[in-house]
This record gives C-alpha cells, sequence and structure tokens, in this order.
C-alpha cells in the first residue's frame, strides 16, 4: 500500500519520502522536515496517536502538519490529539489528494 501511495503522490507531483511504520518517525521527521506527515493511527509496535503527542510536544515538530489514518473509528481523538485532518480508509486518491492540499495550504 506504501508503494502504491508513494507513486500516486509523485504522480501528482509532491516529494514522498516513505517510511517503515517501525521506524523512528519523530527523528525521521525531524531530519526531511516534510511539508505533511501522512501517517496511519495503527502502526506495526508502535501507535500513530503516541507519535502524533510526541510530535506535537517537540518545539521543533509542533507546527508540523499531521493528517492522520484509519479504517476505526477515530477520527475526533485524532483530531483532539493534534492531527490537522483525518481521512478515513477506504479511501479514494482523490480524497486523499484534497485532503493534502487543504492542509499544506492551511
Amino acid at each position: 500500500m506504501v508503494s502504491l501511495l508513494k507513486t500516486l503522490l509523485k504522480m501528482e507531483g509532491y516529494d514522498v519520502v516513505a517510511l517503515q511504520a517501525d521506524e523512528d518517525i519523530v527523528s525521521a521527521v525531524k531530519k526531511e522536515k516534510p511539508d505533511v506527515l501522512l501517517m496511519d493511527v495503527f502502526l506495526n509496535h508502535q501507535s500513530g496517536l503516541d507519535v502524533l503527542e510526541e510530535l506535537r510536544s517537540s518545539a521543533e515538530t509542533s507546527r508540523l502538519r499531521v493528517v492522520m489514518s484509519s479504517g476505526a473509528s477515530v477520527r475526533d481523538e485524532c483530531i483532539r490529539r493534534g492531527a490537522d485532518g483525518f481521512l478515513a480508509k477506504p479511501y479514494m486518491p482523490d480524497d486523499l489528494i484534497d485532503i493534502l492540499k487543504q492542509t499544506i495550504n492551511v
């Protein structure tokens, strides 16, 4: 799924860095300095919500735009904990592009 999303976003003109679910996401964000982070709520061995809270608690990453995604009904919790947007799975490619454009242009 990650490679499919990466291809789609590159076709739309985005520069994409894909991370493995078990990587140190906070360190990678500090290194890469992305405009927006698209992150699943449920990662292999860590919680996307915990990563989001860690990003929000650091002065270096607190302003990063984050879009969370999940097939579970966790939209309100994601927004409450600091996400800038939420994308419910399954979603259409146009939905992804729309929310990224909205989030980046805020």
